[in-house]
């Protein structure tokens, strides 16, 4: 149980200090390439995958609380789990997706009150005018862009031939490199743990 919390701990922290980081060093937008492959890229989405929404000022509400609530049936469910005895792989990755679970809550819970907007100047934090809205309708920090490939369709290729291509377009976080890192990680080399 301790090697679940202590790696969730880890995720959060650096999760939140590079989050906390971009959005009061850059403006909404704003990109640094690293390599032409590897970029920190400043967006920010409403907390859905790919930038979608759900039903406006509700849906968010719906949305964060819903996550919330599945987050501590999931803390519960790992708690009741850890009593078995798991590899220490499955414990890492249980963490790696619950710690960053909790910090994409964080940002839909808080950021809207701790920062003024980041769109045409760089945030605050704990601004003298106020968040840019309000409890659970905060927007979730991303930063890293990996085009790994940055072409062209051939133009022998129907429909797409000679059309602009980049693999690998998704801009993502500590956060969801965790959550993503830990399901991989489950499905490849643990998920016979859970049966």
């Amino acid at each position: 149980m301790k090697k679940i919390f202590l790696t969730a701990f880890i995720l959060v922290l650096i999760d939140q200090i590079t989050k906390v980081w971009i959005k009061t060093h850059f403006v909404l937008g704003q990109e640094f390439q690293i390599f032409d492959w590897f970029i920190i890229h400043f967006t920010e989405n409403n907390g859905m995958a790919f930038g979608m929404e759900f039903g406006g000022h509700t849906g968010k509400t719906l949305l964060t609380l819903f996550r919330i609530i599945v987050v501590g049936i999931g803390i519960k469910y790992v708690a009741d789990l850890a009593k078995s005895k798991l590899p220490n792989g499955t414990l890492i990755a249980i963490g790696l997706i619950i710690g960053g679970a909790i910090g994409n809550i964080i940002d839909s819970s808080f950021y809207g009150i701790l920062f003024n907007e980041s769109y045409n100047n760089v945030a605050q934090f704990l601004p003298d005018t106020g968040g840019y809205s309000s409890i659970l309708h905060g927007k979730v920090v991303d930063m890293f862009y990996f085009p790994l490939i940055n072409s062209h369709y051939p133009e022998w290729m129907p429909i797409w031939g000679g059309d602009h291509f980049i693999f690998f377009r998704p801009v993502f976080n500590i956060a969801d490199a965790g959550i993503s890192v830990g399901i991989f990680t489950i499905l490849l080399f643990y998920r016979n743990e859970f049966n």
